[in-house]
């Protein structure tokens, strides 16, 4: 059953992708097609070629190199680029009368501004356009028909890296054990560039149909922006570390220039009072820098101390490079889905439900899989069903390292945590005296271990099932102190719930009769009751480090897994990245 349900998922996920292909945007942005009106011919709209010109550029595409690039090598893109070129009967789409069209031009400044999209400019060659640009004088003795063919085909090269980049990011995210079809996704270069760009009115608005369509997407770009002027504009030394956290109404040294640098990001008004002794850390100052630390993952007291002075030095720089980041993760993602998801971010420690106009509908605080041993997976899938008054299957590596050395230590473990061994048919094999034999049995997985329904299960009294082959759901939990803390990994990977009746209402909300009554009877009866949604809901377990949500507050996250500085490294390679 669960390989059936994961067939389905992946059919119509492929079937989602599809959309961006075939329908506008359900976000309001139009999507990749092919251009509803009359095709002009063109070999009427490219420059023409002597034979001997012709054979040059065939020669350039057959090689797979152009020495003129800084990424000289183009095999990853030598059957596009050959069949972008056929389609021109190998003339040069991007130059007239010798000289680079409106929209090569268009082209050439989008590349040169990369970086607003979290790309770097170098790799496709922002620098050197300048001078490419001025060899193309017509009449001149640099001018050459040899000089055009490899500006044309440079651009065609960069554009195309460019092109992908955006649309499925630079880095395979297989790479980081996240299964999505990225071939699936792949834009159909040639004809986007030959349809969408080269007889573009405005080409930087057709470049814009192949980024996410997310509203996310979007405010992390315009936060990218925001954080790259704030990183031009701070000056100043580090916050130097104090014997002790300084609490409100107590002196500190650095209270002007935490004003400053407060006031600069945000988190203090521009026209806040100043204190008459300006070395005090008074109440507005305070409330700041409480808003400075809910929106970095701290727990807002708002005393300065040695956690919060980390985060206040952290370099602005480093700031842009988490959004950089996140944007690459975004590119990963599905173009677009039929229904609004729900949003695990891991860092953020954070679940959000998304109403039909992809507004935030429900929040809550999760808990995480632990770091370094039982991490929570990224992964995609589709809510089921919810399970009220779950048991709790033990997994046999749980079963195994735990729940066996625990009985070992006291025989009455299992009837203390309410708890029996069973074999593969479910049946119950024992629920008190365990001898050595049953043991082995577990530690070899032939036989498993549950926990039976009740408010001390470890699930909680709500289950939310959805297929994926990390056997990770999301669950309510009899820890609540847990949701207190400002860092919530403590989880064996699954995904524990603030308030998981809240999320039960939102999402049995197509399910006739499901209200908030029925939902706490059936937590508080005495069956298992699985209950299959009417209509399934996309859920994403991601990873950002820097999220930008609908209130435009940024919010900054500790990299818990290493997901950044692994990313990061893997962008340090040499482009084009491995894909």
């Amino acid at each position: 059953m669960l390989i059936r349900s994961r067939t389905r998922f992946r059919r119509s996920l492929v079937a989602l992708l599809f959309l961006l292909f075939s329908v506008a945007s359900s976000l309001g942005r139009a999507e990749i097609s092919r251009s509803q009106q009359s095709p002009v011919a063109r070999s009427n709209i490219a420059q023409p070629l002597s034979p001997a010109g012709e054979a040059y550029l065939r020669s350039i595409i057959e090689s797979g190199r152009l020495d003129d690039l800084r990424w000289p090598e183009f095999r990853g893109y030598q059957a596009d680029i050959a069949t972008f070129y056929q389609s021109y009967r190998y003339a040069l789409p991007w130059i007239r009368d010798m000289q680079a069209t409106n929209q090569a031009r268009a082209v050439i400044e989008a590349l040169s501004r990369a970086d607003e999209k979290g790309l770097s400019p170098d790799d496709y060659d922002g620098p050197r356009w300048a001078d490419r640009l001025a060899r193309l004088q017509p009449n001149t003795s640099q001018t050459d028909e040899a000089g055009t063919v490899r500006f044309d085909v440079a651009l065609t090269v960069s554009l195309m890296h460019y092109v992908s980049d955006l649309h499925t990011g630079r880095i395979d995210p297989h790479l980081f054990g996240i299964d999505v079809n990225i071939a699936k996704r792949k834009c159909d270069l040639p004809k986007f560039l030959s349809e969408q760009i080269v007889p573009a009115a405005d080409v930087r608005a057709a470049l814009l149909r192949v980024e996410p369509s997310y509203p996310g997407y979007e405010r992390t770009i315009r936060a990218l922006e925001t954080y790259r002027r704030l990183a031009k504009e701070k000056t100043g030394q580090p916050f130097p570390a104090t014997n002790r956290a300084i609490a409100p109404g107590q002196s500190y040294s650095s209270a002007p220039r935490l004003r400053q640098f407060l006031q600069l990001v945000g988190d203090l008004a521009a026209d806040a009072p100043i204190p008459s002794d300006e070395t005090k850390y008074d109440s507005a100052l305070a409330d700041a820098v409480r808003r400075f630390q809910e929106r970095h993952g701290l727990t807002p007291d708002g005393r300065i101390g040695p956690k919060t002075l980390e985060e206040l030095n952290v370099p602005l720089e480093s700031r842009v490079r988490q959004i950089e980041l996140t944007l690459e993760r975004w590119r990963w993602l599905p173009a677009q889905y039929g229904e609004a998801p729900i949003v695990v971010n891991i860092p953020g420690f954070m679940l959000r439900a998304y109403d039909d106009a992809f507004h935030v509908a429900v929040t809550m605080k999760v808990v995480v899989g632990r770091a370094y041993d039982h991490e929570t997976p990224i992964f995609m899938s589709r809510l089921q069903s919810v399970v009220f008054r779950p048991y709790w299957d033990i997994p046999v590596s749980i079963a195994r390292e735990e729940i066996v050395p625990a009985i070992e230590d006291d025989p009455e473990y299992l009837a203390k945590q309410n708890m029996e061994i069973v074999n593969g048919r479910g049946e119950v094999v024992a629920t008190d005296t365990v001898n050595r034999h049953l043991l082995n049995q577990i530690g070899a997985g032939s036989l498993s271990v549950r926990q039976k329904p009740g408010p001390n299960n470890a699930l909680g009294l709500i289950k939310f099932q959805f297929p994926n082959e990390y056997s990770v759901y999301m669950h309510d939990t009899p820890a609540r102190l847990l949701f207190s803390r400002s860092q919530r990994d403590f989880s064996h990977g699954c995904i524990r719930l603030e308030k998981p009746e809240e999320l039960a209402g939102w999402v049995l909300r197509d399910n006739p009769g499901w209200d908030p009554d029925r939902i706490l009877a059936a937590m508080n009866g005495e069956a298992t009751l699985e209950v299959k949604l009417v209509h399934p809901i996309p859920v994403l377990v991601v990873y950002g480090t820097a999220i930008d949500l609908e209130d435009g507050i940024v919010r900054f996250y500790d990299d818990i897994y290493g997901q950044d500085a692994k990313l990061e490294e893997a962008l340090r390679s040499e482009y084009p990245y491995p894909h």
